[in-house]
């Protein structure tokens, strides 16, 4: 299969310090803290889809524990120094219990039903030792009334009796999901039927929760360790975002605000844009003149040749990078106030599919292939809308879905809706159609196929000149100095005396974010 039964190992957690060395406490505290972590716990649900029954009894027995340390606050007496340890290994193991169910609840639901029986294992290992606990805790020498003794007694004897358990159910899903993942990577298109039903036994019921899903399988490749295991959880994220765009209504810019922020939902200073992307730098690093720019808009420069500093059109005496510490800290410490989530280029490579999966690669093929056929058919402006942010979106991920994009024949349809007529009727279209463009054309070989598409590379002007925004202007310049890359596109664009006027009237009008790509894409489109 594409991914092996046991193939995704539990995710490496940061927990405080507090959930690994025992409490310094007096014995008060350490009983007052007992208490209020045991009642945190029991006022938790339980799971709502998955390993209902693991969690709903470890938080049936944390309320028992509730009860038995209330009880031993209301007659304070001295602890006894082995009752004192045991209460503090007990606080350690609350501590652990707490993290595991809000993990499950916070994380990813495809790599929770992944992990299921390693997650079931998980809540059995607390349990028995709980019930270790609990077996050499003196409850008659801590004098608690007999209705509660009763209570421990009865919770000592589940807990030692208490066996593994695996909802037959998770199992079942969860190996429907392999075999999906198998098909997929023999190019197989799922039963859409099936994947529904997959996806609502999860809670997944529409684009904002798969959009939910997809950041937080994301976020489980960072926490993963073996390379394989990120793989698998790359082919994950392409099933999901299959589902979301083929069962569901595409979301356009604003649907998704409780999800997390962007930085393109906000303005960035124009010290923090990269003067080649015009977007946010994640690794900023110095070149020999002493300009700086993003590792990765930086690289792909250098790679294609050219030997200048594309802001000040010097020659690079050498093409050593310098990274710029201080300005990835100012860089981090602005996302931070603003929650937007900031990755490094490492870390984005390695979401983003530089590590290679067959089944993440063909679930993009087939993503990318139904959104362009819906683009095309469309006949409703907002249907269309929708379905090129979604594509917009795509073509940010990585250069396996711009390639897709593009060889699902993407770039003669989004030209259709970069006219000045388009700008007048929906503000939003143009700009996602042209974001597009920009997206797509980050790779070189889709560079070439705007070049050789006429009405691509005029839409892509016209907008530069007759845009109904700021930012379709923008972007659209953006796309100008990203063919500009290509030596022989930036000589012909260098020639076409409507770029050189829409980027200096760009320049010398626009806001202050869009003036120094504006320059340097003039500069560059001149061909010097």
């Amino acid at each position: 299969m594409a991914v092996p039964p046991r193939v995704f190992p539990p995710r490496k957690r940061r927990p405080s310090a507090g959930a690994f060395l025992p409490p310094k406490f007096s014995d008060q505290r350490l009983l007052q803290s007992l208490f209020l972590l045991s009642q945190e716990i029991s006022s938790l649900n339980p799971l709502q889809f998955l390993l209902k029954r693991n969690s709903s009894s470890i938080i049936r027995k944390t309320k028992i524990l509730a009860f038995l340390f209330e009880e031993l606050l209301k007659k304070p007496i001295p602890v006894l120094s082995p009752t004192l340890l045991c209460f503090e290994e007990m606080y350690l193991v609350l501590q652990r219990i707490k993290t595991l169910l809000e993990d499950c609840v916070n994380g990813s639901k495809m790599w929770l039903l992944m992990q299921s029986e390693s997650v079931a294992n998980n809540f059995h290992e607390l349990t028995a030792e709980l019930a270790t606990l609990l077996d050499i805790l003196p409850v008659k020498d801590v004098e608690v009334s007999e209705d509660v003794e009763e209570l421990f007694l009865l919770l000592r004897k589940q807990c030692s009796q208490a066996k593994v358990f695996v909802d037959e159910r998770d199992s079942s899903l969860r190996l429907e999901v392999l075999t999906m993942l198998d098909r997929i990577q023999k190019e197989i298109v799922p039963d859409h039927s099936k994947l529904a039903e997959i996806l609502d036994f999860l809670g997944l019921p529409n684009s904002l929760s798969c959009k939910e899903e997809i950041e937080n399988l994301e976020d489980e490749v960072q926490n993963q360790q073996d390379e394989k295991a990120k793989s698998d959880v790359i082919a994950l994220i392409g099933l999901v975002r299959y589902a979301k765009c083929v069962l569901f209504e595409p979301l356009t810019p604003g649907s998704d605000s409780k999800t997390k922020k962007s930085a393109s939902d906000v303005n960035i200073p124009a010290d923090f844009r990269c003067p080649i992307s015009l977007d946010l730098m994640r690794d900023p690093v110095v070149v020999a003149t002493g300009q700086t720019y993003d590792r990765e808009s930086i690289n792909l420069w250098i790679e294609s040749g050219h030997s200048t500093c594309p802001k000040t059109g010097q020659a690079l005496v050498h093409t050593s990078l310098i990274p710029n510490h201080a300005l990835k800290n100012l860089i981090a410490m602005w996302c931070r106030e603003l929650k937007i989530p900031f990755e490094t280029a490492e870390g984005n490579d390695r979401v983003n599919g530089v590590i290679k999966n067959k089944a993440a690669l063909e679930a993009t093929k087939m993503t990318a292939s139904f959104l362009v056929s819906k683009m095309a058919a469309s006949q409703s402006m907002e249907e269309v809308n929708g379905v090129i942010y979604e594509l917009r979106t795509l073509a940010k991920s990585n250069s396996d879905s711009r390639a897709c994009i593009a060889e699902a024949g993407a770039i003669p349809v989004l030209a259709r809706y970069l006219g000045s007529d388009v700008g007048a009727g929906s503000l939003n279209l143009q700009v996602n159609a042209v974001t597009a463009m920009l997206n797509l054309s980050i790779l070189e070989a889709n560079k070439t196929k705007i070049m050789e598409n006429g009405s691509a590379l005029n839409g892509v002007i016209e907008v530069l000149r007759t845009g109904a925004t700021w930012e379709a202007k923008g972007n659209a310049a953006a796309t100008i100095f990203s063919l500009s890359c290509v030596h022989s596109h930036r000589k012909r664009l260098g020639r076409k005396t409507r770029v050189i006027k829409g980027l200096m009237d760009l320049a010398k009008s626009g806001p202050r974010w869009s003036q120094e790509g504006c320059i340097g894409g003039n500069f560059e489109s001149g061909g010097r």
